[in-house]
Protein backbone atom coordinates (compact mmCIF):
# COMPACT_ATOMS: atom_id res chain seq x y z
CA UNK A 1 0.00 0.00 0.00
CA UNK A 2 2.67 2.52 0.97
CA UNK A 3 4.45 2.16 -2.36
CA UNK A 4 1.28 2.90 -4.55
CA UNK A 5 1.24 6.17 -2.48
CA UNK A 6 4.65 6.78 -3.35
CA UNK A 7 4.24 6.18 -6.79
CA UNK A 8 1.25 8.36 -7.19
CA UNK A 9 2.81 11.17 -5.07
CA UNK A 10 5.80 10.69 -7.43
CA UNK A 11 3.61 10.79 -10.50
CA UNK A 12 2.29 14.05 -8.98
CA UNK A 13 5.40 15.42 -8.14
CA UNK A 14 6.59 14.56 -12.42
CA UNK A 15 3.73 16.29 -13.37
CA UNK A 16 4.03 19.52 -11.79
CA UNK A 17 7.24 19.49 -12.41
CA UNK A 18 6.87 19.14 -16.32
CA UNK A 19 4.43 21.53 -15.96
CA UNK A 20 6.52 24.28 -14.07
CA UNK A 21 9.50 23.64 -16.26
CA UNK A 22 7.33 24.36 -19.25
CA UNK A 23 5.91 27.60 -17.95
CA UNK A 24 9.48 28.72 -16.52
CA UNK A 25 11.00 28.36 -20.20
CA UNK A 26 7.98 29.81 -21.55
CA UNK A 27 8.82 32.90 -19.50
CA UNK A 28 12.15 33.26 -19.96
CA UNK A 29 11.70 33.23 -23.67
CA UNK A 30 8.59 35.87 -23.65
CA UNK A 31 9.30 38.37 -20.37
CA UNK A 32 11.72 39.99 -21.84
CA UNK A 33 9.92 41.36 -25.13
CA UNK A 34 6.78 41.43 -23.08
CA UNK A 35 8.73 44.17 -20.55
CA UNK A 36 9.71 45.73 -24.48
CA UNK A 37 6.85 46.09 -26.02
CA UNK A 38 4.87 47.23 -21.99
CA UNK A 39 7.46 49.95 -21.46
CA UNK A 40 6.57 51.31 -25.24
CA UNK A 41 2.49 51.92 -23.41
CA UNK A 42 4.30 53.09 -20.19
CA UNK A 43 7.15 54.99 -20.62
CA UNK A 44 8.32 53.69 -17.26
CA UNK A 45 10.77 50.77 -17.43
CA UNK A 46 9.92 49.75 -13.42
CA UNK A 47 6.18 49.72 -13.80
CA UNK A 48 6.67 47.91 -17.51
CA UNK A 49 8.38 44.77 -15.09
CA UNK A 50 6.26 45.28 -12.33
CA UNK A 51 2.83 44.66 -14.54
CA UNK A 52 4.71 41.95 -17.25
CA UNK A 53 5.34 39.90 -13.76
CA UNK A 54 1.79 40.29 -12.75
CA UNK A 55 0.66 39.22 -16.63
CA UNK A 56 2.82 36.26 -15.64
CA UNK A 57 1.56 35.49 -11.95
CA UNK A 58 -2.35 35.49 -14.00
CA UNK A 59 -0.67 33.08 -16.76
CA UNK A 60 0.46 31.03 -13.94
CA UNK A 61 -2.64 30.38 -12.64
CA UNK A 62 -4.03 29.28 -15.79
CA UNK A 63 -1.02 27.81 -17.34
CA UNK A 64 -2.61 23.95 -17.54
CA UNK A 65 -5.18 25.57 -19.62
CA UNK A 66 -3.80 28.00 -21.73
CA UNK A 67 -0.45 26.25 -22.11
CA UNK A 68 -2.64 24.40 -24.79
CA UNK A 69 -3.65 27.47 -26.83
CA UNK A 70 -2.31 27.99 -30.37
CA UNK A 71 -0.74 31.12 -29.06
CA UNK A 72 -0.43 31.61 -24.78
CA UNK A 73 2.06 34.08 -25.90
CA UNK A 74 -0.46 36.26 -27.67
CA UNK A 75 -2.67 35.72 -24.20
CA UNK A 76 -0.01 37.23 -21.87
CA UNK A 77 0.19 40.21 -24.09
CA UNK A 78 -2.97 40.21 -24.29
CA UNK A 79 -3.18 40.89 -20.52
CA UNK A 80 0.18 42.93 -20.17
CA UNK A 81 -1.00 45.23 -22.49
CA UNK A 82 -4.48 45.60 -20.60
CA UNK A 83 -3.04 46.27 -17.79
CA UNK A 84 -0.49 48.43 -18.89
CA UNK A 85 -3.49 50.67 -21.24
CA UNK A 86 -5.02 50.96 -17.33
CA UNK A 87 -1.65 51.92 -15.24
CA UNK A 88 -0.91 54.59 -18.43
CA UNK A 89 -4.72 56.26 -18.01
CA UNK A 90 -4.31 56.20 -14.39
CA UNK A 91 -0.72 58.11 -14.40
CA UNK A 92 -1.97 60.76 -17.16
CA UNK A 93 -4.99 61.89 -14.74
CA UNK A 94 -3.48 61.79 -11.70
CA UNK A 95 -1.32 64.76 -12.05
CA UNK A 96 -4.93 66.52 -13.23
CA UNK A 97 -6.27 64.98 -9.65
CA UNK A 98 -3.70 65.97 -7.13
CA UNK A 99 -3.86 69.34 -8.79
CA UNK A 100 -7.65 69.96 -7.61
CA UNK A 101 -6.97 67.63 -4.43
CA UNK A 102 -5.10 68.73 -1.39
CA UNK A 103 -4.07 65.31 -0.40
CA UNK A 104 -2.84 66.46 2.86
CA UNK A 105 -5.90 67.65 4.08
CA UNK A 106 -7.63 63.99 3.58
CA UNK A 107 -7.54 61.95 6.80
CA UNK A 108 -6.69 58.78 4.92
CA UNK A 109 -5.12 57.12 2.20
CA UNK A 110 -6.83 58.34 -0.83
CA UNK A 111 -7.98 55.86 -3.45
CA UNK A 112 -7.54 58.30 -6.56
CA UNK A 113 -10.11 55.57 -8.93
CA UNK A 114 -12.63 56.20 -5.38
CA UNK A 115 -11.64 59.76 -5.62
CA UNK A 116 -13.16 59.74 -9.55
CA UNK A 117 -16.11 57.46 -8.94
CA UNK A 118 -17.34 59.62 -6.05
CA UNK A 119 -16.76 62.57 -8.41
CA UNK A 120 -19.84 60.95 -10.88
CA UNK A 121 -22.24 61.31 -7.97
CA UNK A 122 -24.53 63.64 -7.69
CA UNK A 123 -23.80 66.55 -4.93
CA UNK A 124 -26.19 65.33 -2.40
CA UNK A 125 -24.43 61.67 -2.50
CA UNK A 126 -21.29 63.19 -2.61
CA UNK A 127 -21.80 65.32 0.31
CA UNK A 128 -23.09 62.86 2.34
CA UNK A 129 -19.94 60.09 1.59
CA UNK A 130 -17.94 62.85 2.54
CA UNK A 131 -19.74 64.08 5.74
CA UNK A 132 -20.24 59.83 6.79
CA UNK A 133 -16.93 58.41 5.63
CA UNK A 134 -14.26 60.89 5.34
CA UNK A 135 -15.62 63.30 8.30
CA UNK A 136 -17.22 60.06 10.57
CA UNK A 137 -20.42 61.97 11.26
CA UNK A 138 -23.23 59.83 12.51
CA UNK A 139 -26.28 60.07 9.86
CA UNK A 140 -28.03 62.10 11.98
CA UNK A 141 -25.36 64.69 11.77
CA UNK A 142 -24.95 63.81 8.09
CA UNK A 143 -29.09 64.83 7.78
CA UNK A 144 -28.50 67.64 9.85
CA UNK A 145 -25.68 69.16 7.68
CA UNK A 146 -27.59 68.22 4.30
CA UNK A 147 -31.17 69.51 6.05
CA UNK A 148 -32.92 66.72 5.28
CA UNK A 149 -34.33 64.01 7.51
CA UNK A 150 -32.31 60.88 8.77
CA UNK A 151 -33.99 58.85 6.03
CA UNK A 152 -33.00 60.72 3.61
CA UNK A 153 -29.41 60.62 4.59
CA UNK A 154 -29.69 57.21 4.52
CA UNK A 155 -31.16 57.01 1.21
CA UNK A 156 -28.31 59.14 -0.47
CA UNK A 157 -25.62 57.34 1.44
CA UNK A 158 -27.15 53.60 -0.02
CA UNK A 159 -27.62 55.29 -3.31
CA UNK A 160 -23.90 56.12 -3.29
CA UNK A 161 -23.05 53.34 -2.31
CA UNK A 162 -24.55 51.19 -4.73
CA UNK A 163 -23.60 53.57 -7.63
CA UNK A 164 -19.76 53.85 -5.87
CA UNK A 165 -19.87 49.65 -6.72
CA UNK A 166 -21.15 50.18 -10.42
CA UNK A 167 -18.15 51.99 -11.18
CA UNK A 168 -15.94 50.85 -9.60
CA UNK A 169 -16.30 47.08 -10.68
CA UNK A 170 -17.52 45.62 -7.51
CA UNK A 171 -20.51 43.52 -8.59
CA UNK A 172 -20.40 41.81 -5.74
CA UNK A 173 -21.54 45.03 -3.75
CA UNK A 174 -23.93 45.57 -6.49
CA UNK A 175 -25.91 42.16 -6.26
CA UNK A 176 -25.92 42.19 -2.33
CA UNK A 177 -27.49 46.33 -2.49
CA UNK A 178 -30.18 45.25 -4.86
CA UNK A 179 -30.92 42.02 -2.81
CA UNK A 180 -31.44 44.63 0.19
CA UNK A 181 -33.51 46.98 -1.24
Amino acid sequence: MGSITIRASERIACAVSERDEGFTTFFRSEYPSLVRTLFLVVHDRELARDIAQDAFVQLFARWRRISHYERPDAWVRRVGIRMAVRASTRERVRPRLERELDFATLPRPVDIDLVRAIGQLPASQRAAVALFYLEDRPVSEVAEVLACSEVTAKVHLHRARRRLAELLGEKELVEESQDVT
